[in-house]
Protein backbone atom coordinates (compact mmCIF):
# COMPACT_ATOMS: atom_id res chain seq x y z
CA UNK A 1 0.00 0.00 0.00
CA UNK A 2 1.36 3.42 -0.92
CA UNK A 3 0.88 6.96 0.28
CA UNK A 4 2.59 9.98 -1.24
CA UNK A 5 1.66 12.32 1.63
CA UNK A 6 4.92 12.89 3.46
CA UNK A 7 3.37 15.48 5.78
CA UNK A 8 0.82 12.96 7.02
CA UNK A 9 3.58 10.40 7.54
CA UNK A 10 5.67 12.92 9.47
CA UNK A 11 2.69 13.82 11.65
CA UNK A 12 2.21 10.10 12.33
CA UNK A 13 5.78 9.87 13.64
CA UNK A 14 5.22 12.92 15.84
CA UNK A 15 2.03 11.40 17.24
CA UNK A 16 3.79 8.22 18.44
CA UNK A 17 6.79 9.95 20.03
CA UNK A 18 5.65 8.72 23.47
CA UNK A 19 6.34 5.12 22.39
CA UNK A 20 9.87 5.85 21.18
CA UNK A 21 13.13 6.00 23.15
CA UNK A 22 14.25 9.07 25.04
CA UNK A 23 17.19 11.25 24.03
CA UNK A 24 18.64 14.64 24.89
CA UNK A 25 19.51 17.17 22.20
CA UNK A 26 21.77 20.02 23.28
CA UNK A 27 23.38 21.29 20.07
CA UNK A 28 22.34 23.12 16.92
CA UNK A 29 22.81 21.21 13.64
CA UNK A 30 25.68 22.10 11.34
CA UNK A 31 25.15 22.23 7.59
CA UNK A 32 27.71 20.11 5.75
CA UNK A 33 28.44 20.12 2.02
CA UNK A 34 29.78 16.57 2.01
CA UNK A 35 29.81 13.57 4.30
CA UNK A 36 33.59 13.40 3.88
CA UNK A 37 33.85 16.82 5.54
CA UNK A 38 32.39 15.60 8.83
CA UNK A 39 33.64 12.03 9.34
CA UNK A 40 37.15 12.75 10.68
CA UNK A 41 36.20 12.25 14.38
CA UNK A 42 34.45 8.92 13.75
CA UNK A 43 35.71 5.37 13.36
CA UNK A 44 32.41 3.74 12.36
CA UNK A 45 29.78 5.18 10.01
CA UNK A 46 26.34 3.57 10.20
CA UNK A 47 24.03 4.08 7.21
CA UNK A 48 20.32 3.74 6.88
CA UNK A 49 19.44 2.19 3.52
CA UNK A 50 16.14 3.50 2.13
CA UNK A 51 16.43 7.21 1.36
CA UNK A 52 20.20 7.21 1.93
CA UNK A 53 21.70 4.46 -0.24
CA UNK A 54 18.68 3.56 -2.34
CA UNK A 55 15.07 4.42 -3.08
CA UNK A 56 13.27 1.11 -3.46
CA UNK A 57 15.25 -0.90 -6.00
CA UNK A 58 17.11 2.13 -7.36
CA UNK A 59 20.54 3.20 -6.05
CA UNK A 60 21.06 6.85 -5.20
CA UNK A 61 23.62 8.43 -7.53
CA UNK A 62 27.07 8.58 -5.98
CA UNK A 63 26.24 6.53 -2.89
CA UNK A 64 28.44 3.55 -3.79
CA UNK A 65 31.33 5.88 -4.64
CA UNK A 66 30.93 7.62 -1.27
CA UNK A 67 31.14 4.30 0.55
CA UNK A 68 34.32 3.48 -1.37
CA UNK A 69 35.79 6.88 -0.49
CA UNK A 70 35.08 6.35 3.20
CA UNK A 71 36.78 2.95 3.09
CA UNK A 72 39.79 4.60 1.45
CA UNK A 73 39.89 7.03 4.39
CA UNK A 74 40.15 4.07 6.76
CA UNK A 75 36.58 4.33 8.04
CA UNK A 76 34.50 1.31 8.93
CA UNK A 77 31.05 1.33 7.35
CA UNK A 78 27.87 -0.62 8.10
CA UNK A 79 24.24 -0.63 7.02
CA UNK A 80 21.66 -0.62 9.82
CA UNK A 81 18.30 -1.20 8.16
CA UNK A 82 14.71 -1.72 9.28
CA UNK A 83 14.01 -3.71 6.11
CA UNK A 84 12.72 -6.85 7.86
CA UNK A 85 10.51 -8.23 5.09
CA UNK A 86 13.37 -10.05 3.36
CA UNK A 87 15.95 -12.64 4.50
CA UNK A 88 19.53 -11.45 4.90
CA UNK A 89 20.61 -13.38 1.80
CA UNK A 90 18.14 -11.46 -0.35
CA UNK A 91 19.27 -8.18 1.16
CA UNK A 92 22.88 -8.95 0.28
CA UNK A 93 21.90 -9.78 -3.28
CA UNK A 94 20.11 -6.44 -3.55
CA UNK A 95 23.12 -4.46 -2.38
CA UNK A 96 25.37 -6.26 -4.85
CA UNK A 97 22.91 -5.60 -7.66
CA UNK A 98 22.78 -1.90 -6.70
CA UNK A 99 26.56 -1.62 -6.87
CA UNK A 100 27.52 -1.78 -3.18
CA UNK A 101 30.28 -4.03 -1.83
CA UNK A 102 29.05 -4.63 1.72
CA UNK A 103 29.95 -7.94 3.35
CA UNK A 104 27.36 -9.86 5.43
CA UNK A 105 28.86 -8.68 8.73
CA UNK A 106 28.55 -5.07 7.54
CA UNK A 107 24.77 -5.29 7.19
CA UNK A 108 22.52 -5.47 10.25
CA UNK A 109 18.76 -5.69 9.79
CA UNK A 110 15.83 -5.47 12.15
CA UNK A 111 14.93 -8.99 10.99
CA UNK A 112 18.17 -10.13 12.63
CA UNK A 113 17.20 -8.23 15.78
CA UNK A 114 13.82 -9.98 15.71
CA UNK A 115 15.40 -13.42 15.32
CA UNK A 116 17.83 -12.71 18.16
CA UNK A 117 14.94 -11.67 20.39
CA UNK A 118 12.88 -14.76 19.56
CA UNK A 119 15.85 -17.04 20.27
CA UNK A 120 15.70 -15.95 23.91
CA UNK A 121 11.91 -15.63 24.23
CA UNK A 122 9.44 -18.29 25.42
CA UNK A 123 8.23 -20.36 22.43
CA UNK A 124 4.82 -19.44 21.08
CA UNK A 125 2.78 -20.19 17.97
CA UNK A 126 3.14 -16.98 16.02
CA UNK A 127 0.93 -15.49 13.32
CA UNK A 128 3.04 -13.41 10.94
CA UNK A 129 2.47 -10.29 8.89
CA UNK A 130 4.75 -11.29 6.04
CA UNK A 131 4.76 -11.94 2.31
CA UNK A 132 6.20 -15.47 2.18
CA UNK A 133 7.12 -14.99 -1.48
CA UNK A 134 9.93 -12.71 -0.33
CA UNK A 135 11.63 -15.60 1.45
CA UNK A 136 11.33 -17.47 4.75
CA UNK A 137 14.45 -19.65 4.79
CA UNK A 138 15.77 -17.98 7.96
CA UNK A 139 12.48 -18.45 9.85
CA UNK A 140 12.43 -22.25 9.91
CA UNK A 141 13.24 -22.45 13.61
CA UNK A 142 10.14 -20.51 14.60
CA UNK A 143 6.69 -22.04 15.13
CA UNK A 144 4.94 -19.53 12.89
CA UNK A 145 2.61 -19.20 9.93
CA UNK A 146 1.70 -16.39 7.56
CA UNK A 147 -1.60 -14.63 8.22
CA UNK A 148 -4.01 -14.40 5.31
CA UNK A 149 -7.74 -13.92 4.93
CA UNK A 150 -9.02 -16.58 7.36
CA UNK A 151 -10.21 -15.02 10.65
CA UNK A 152 -9.69 -18.33 12.46
CA UNK A 153 -5.95 -18.09 11.84
CA UNK A 154 -5.78 -14.87 13.82
CA UNK A 155 -7.62 -16.36 16.79
CA UNK A 156 -5.40 -19.47 16.75
CA UNK A 157 -2.14 -17.53 17.17
CA UNK A 158 -0.54 -17.16 20.59
CA UNK A 159 1.22 -13.99 19.46
CA UNK A 160 1.89 -11.92 16.37
CA UNK A 161 5.04 -10.97 14.47
CA UNK A 162 4.73 -7.88 12.25
CA UNK A 163 7.67 -8.40 9.91
CA UNK A 164 6.81 -7.15 6.42
CA UNK A 165 3.75 -5.25 5.20
CA UNK A 166 4.06 -6.17 1.52
CA UNK A 167 0.60 -7.51 0.58
CA UNK A 168 -0.99 -6.60 3.90
CA UNK A 169 -4.54 -5.27 3.51
CA UNK A 170 -6.97 -3.19 5.53
CA UNK A 171 -9.20 -6.28 5.79
CA UNK A 172 -6.37 -8.28 7.38
CA UNK A 173 -5.62 -5.39 9.72
CA UNK A 174 -9.27 -5.38 10.79
CA UNK A 175 -9.15 -9.12 11.55
CA UNK A 176 -5.97 -8.67 13.59
CA UNK A 177 -7.52 -5.74 15.44
CA UNK A 178 -10.69 -7.71 16.25
CA UNK A 179 -8.74 -10.76 17.41
CA UNK A 180 -6.55 -8.68 19.74
CA UNK A 181 -9.54 -6.84 21.16
CA UNK A 182 -11.17 -10.16 21.99
CA UNK A 183 -7.98 -11.66 23.48
CA UNK A 184 -4.86 -9.53 23.94
CA UNK A 185 -1.60 -11.31 23.07
CA UNK A 186 2.02 -10.30 22.44
CA UNK A 187 2.77 -8.26 19.32
CA UNK A 188 6.41 -8.03 18.23
CA UNK A 189 7.30 -5.62 15.44
CA UNK A 190 10.27 -6.46 13.23
CA UNK A 191 10.16 -3.13 11.39
CA UNK A 192 9.22 -0.04 13.44
CA UNK A 193 9.18 2.21 10.34
CA UNK A 194 5.86 3.88 9.62
CA UNK A 195 6.77 4.49 5.97
CA UNK A 196 9.66 3.79 3.59
CA UNK A 197 10.64 5.74 0.44
CA UNK A 198 10.12 3.80 -2.79
CA UNK A 199 9.96 4.73 -6.45
CA UNK A 200 6.19 5.24 -6.38
CA UNK A 201 5.98 7.12 -3.10
CA UNK A 202 5.97 6.10 0.54
CA UNK A 203 5.00 2.54 1.42
CA UNK A 204 3.19 1.81 4.68
CA UNK A 205 5.42 -0.38 6.82
CA UNK A 206 4.77 -2.66 9.85
CA UNK A 207 5.25 0.23 12.28
CA UNK A 208 2.26 1.99 10.72
CA UNK A 209 0.01 -0.95 11.49
CA UNK A 210 1.57 -1.61 14.91
CA UNK A 211 0.86 1.92 16.14
CA UNK A 212 -2.64 1.69 14.68
CA UNK A 213 -3.19 -1.46 16.74
CA UNK A 214 -1.77 0.15 19.86
CA UNK A 215 -4.05 3.16 19.48
CA UNK A 216 -7.12 1.00 18.86
CA UNK A 217 -6.60 -1.81 21.36
CA UNK A 218 -4.33 -0.47 24.09
CA UNK A 219 -1.73 -3.19 23.54
CA UNK A 220 1.95 -2.31 23.89
CA UNK A 221 3.87 -3.73 20.92
CA UNK A 222 7.51 -4.70 21.36
CA UNK A 223 9.51 -2.89 18.66
CA UNK A 224 12.81 -4.31 17.37
CA UNK A 225 14.69 -2.03 15.00
CA UNK A 226 15.57 1.66 14.81
CA UNK A 227 15.14 3.76 16.91
CA UNK A 228 15.23 1.01 19.56
CA UNK A 229 18.64 -0.14 20.85
CA UNK A 230 18.73 -3.86 20.00
CA UNK A 231 19.64 -3.35 16.35
CA UNK A 232 22.43 -0.93 17.25
CA UNK A 233 23.71 -3.35 19.89
CA UNK A 234 23.99 -6.02 17.19
CA UNK A 235 26.02 -3.65 15.02
CA UNK A 236 28.38 -2.64 17.82
CA UNK A 237 28.87 -6.27 18.87
CA UNK A 238 30.57 -6.94 15.53
CA UNK A 239 33.49 -4.70 16.47
CA UNK A 240 36.35 -5.74 18.75
CA UNK A 241 37.54 -3.83 20.66
CA UNK A 242 34.27 -2.10 21.49
CA UNK A 243 33.85 1.39 20.11
CA UNK A 244 32.97 4.36 22.32
CA UNK A 245 29.59 5.76 21.19
CA UNK A 246 31.17 9.15 20.52
CA UNK A 247 33.26 7.55 17.74
CA UNK A 248 30.13 6.41 15.85
CA UNK A 249 28.14 8.46 13.31
CA UNK A 250 24.61 7.43 12.32
CA UNK A 251 23.54 8.69 8.88
CA UNK A 252 19.86 8.53 7.95
CA UNK A 253 16.89 10.27 6.37
CA UNK A 254 14.38 10.03 9.23
CA UNK A 255 14.40 12.03 12.45
CA UNK A 256 12.29 9.60 14.48
CA UNK A 257 14.23 6.45 13.59
CA UNK A 258 17.80 7.22 12.49
CA UNK A 259 18.50 10.45 14.37
CA UNK A 260 16.52 9.65 17.53
CA UNK A 261 17.87 6.10 17.65
CA UNK A 262 21.45 7.22 17.10
CA UNK A 263 21.22 9.95 19.74
CA UNK A 264 19.65 7.48 22.22
CA UNK A 265 22.76 5.33 21.80
CA UNK A 266 25.10 8.30 22.28
CA UNK A 267 26.16 8.47 18.61
CA UNK A 268 26.58 11.60 16.53
CA UNK A 269 23.96 11.84 13.77
CA UNK A 270 23.65 13.21 10.24
CA UNK A 271 20.29 13.86 8.61
CA UNK A 272 20.06 13.31 4.83
CA UNK A 273 17.45 15.50 3.13
CA UNK A 274 17.27 14.84 -0.61
CA UNK A 275 15.74 11.38 -1.15
CA UNK A 276 13.86 10.15 1.92
CA UNK A 277 10.87 11.07 4.04
CA UNK A 278 11.92 14.72 4.36
CA UNK A 279 12.65 15.33 0.67
CA UNK A 280 11.16 18.70 -0.25
CA UNK A 281 10.61 19.71 3.39
CA UNK A 282 12.40 22.48 5.25
CA UNK A 283 14.92 20.86 7.61
CA UNK A 284 14.54 23.51 10.30
CA UNK A 285 10.76 23.21 10.30
CA UNK A 286 10.93 19.41 10.53
CA UNK A 287 13.39 19.61 13.42
CA UNK A 288 11.15 22.10 15.18
CA UNK A 289 8.04 19.94 14.75
CA UNK A 290 9.80 16.83 16.00
CA UNK A 291 12.02 18.31 18.71
CA UNK A 292 14.70 15.91 17.41
CA UNK A 293 17.97 17.56 16.37
CA UNK A 294 20.76 15.98 14.28
CA UNK A 295 24.37 17.05 14.68
CA UNK A 296 24.71 17.54 10.92
CA UNK A 297 22.44 18.15 7.92
CA UNK A 298 23.56 17.06 4.44
CA UNK A 299 21.67 16.84 1.16
CA UNK A 300 22.88 13.34 0.33
CA UNK A 301 25.82 11.21 1.24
Amino acid sequence: MMTTDADTAFDAYVSVRHRLPDATFDTQPKIALSLENIVAPFDLILFDAYGVLNVGETPIDGAADRIAALRAMGKRVMVVSNSAGYPKSRMMGRYERLGFDFGPTEVVTSREALLAHLADAPPLKWGMMLNAANGTDDLTGIDAYVLGDDPAAYDAAEGFLLIGADGWTDARQAMLDASLRARPRPVIVGNPDIVAPREGGLSREPGFFAHQLADATGIAPRFLGKPFPEIFDLALARHDPALPPARVLMVGDTLHTDVLGGRHMGFATALVMDHGLLAGMDAGAAIGRSAITPDFIINQI
